[in-house]
């Protein structure tokens, strides 16, 4: 099984996946295939050079390149059950789904909540205004994503409660999917 996590950024994704990981699960980050791909051609993890490469990547290699690498990853373990953060349009969706059972799991969070949130972790690449989180929003659903949300399987909404209380209902979900 297959459990695909999207999200746009800053929605809690991490979270599920952090509290996979914790249940043993192994979690593969899409992401980290980008900033994979932009530290191979020498660029600072800036938002923009990580969009540039995500888009370049596609461009060249086709709309799967990244769940192809994601995959390709996964393929090298032995567990019967894996946890992918960050699926972006349902092109990466049927690449899993050759792979097994994938189950979709959306984590929503509104716009104003997921920037407070980005510039609170700072983490690299992440946007600092306003215009760049905007700018990074629009990549992200013209991949494709919008539409991987729409057909989720489940949908966790991370609005107006606590880590904890989303920590909770997450590691639920969890549980009833391994169940």
């Amino acid at each position: 099984m297959i459990v695909l996590v999207a999200g746009m950024p800053g929605s809690g994704k991490s979270i599920v996946s952090s509290i996979a990981k914790e249940m043993g699960i192994p979690v593969f980050v899409m992401g980290d295939v980008v900033r994979e791909e932009a530290a191979r051609r020498g660029l600072e993890p800036t938002p923009s050079n990580l969009n540039m490469v995500a888009k370049k990547l596609r461009e060249e290699y086709g709309p799967t390149v990244v769940a192809e690498r994601t995959a390709e990853k996964i393929r090298r373990t032995n567990n019967s059950v894996v946890l992918v953060d960050g699926v972006r349009s349902l092109d990466e969706v049927n690449v899993f789904r050759r792979y097994g059972e994938v189950i979709i799991v959306a984590v929503h969070a509104s716009p104003r909540t997921r920037f407070e949130r980005i510039r609170r972790r700072g983490r690299p690449g992440d946007p600092k205004t306003w215009e760049d989180f905007v700018a990074r929003d629009l990549t992200e659903l013209g991949f494709g994503l919008g539409n991987v949300i729409a057909l989720a399987d489940h949908m966790l909404v991370n609005e107006e409660k606590s880590i904890e209380e989303f920590r909770t209902e997450a590691k639920k979900l969890l549980d009833k999917l391994l169940s």
